[in-house]
């Protein structure tokens, strides 16, 4: 499968990830760049996915990736059973104005 490295080796990218998908579904809602938004809406999808599961290993699953412990209950008590009859798009991708400063493009990401 081919990936989006961002010009970071493994390890930053991995941290990127965690925090970005982090805030996002604390506020489910989230303004990046558009590539980042691309990587994110994949994973996102995964980790609803396992909280739609709802057991205790996939619940250690997500925090394992997560860390924060109120996102992961948020996720698990909240988000997941909003999306019990849905097999997946649970995200979506608004591109807005470039960024000042250095013109990337940006992107709203948000919880269907």
């Amino acid at each position: 499968m081919a990936y989006r490295k961002l010009n970071r080796n493994s390890g930053n990218r991995k941290a990127l990830f965690r925090s970005i998908l982090t805030a996002f579904f604390k506020n489910e809602r989230i303004e990046t760049t558009t590539t980042k938004a691309k990587e994110i809406s994949g994973l996102a999808a995964k980790l609803i996915t396992l909280a739609k599961q709802g057991d205790l290993h996939a619940r250690r699953q997500v925090l394992a990736f997560l860390v924060d412990e109120e996102v992961t209950k948020k996720l698990f008590d909240e988000i997941a059973p909003k999306y019990k009859e849905r097999n997946g798009g649970y995200t979506r991708i608004y591109k807005t104005m470039p960024r000042r400063g250095d013109a990337a493009e940006m992107a709203i990401l948000e919880l269907v």
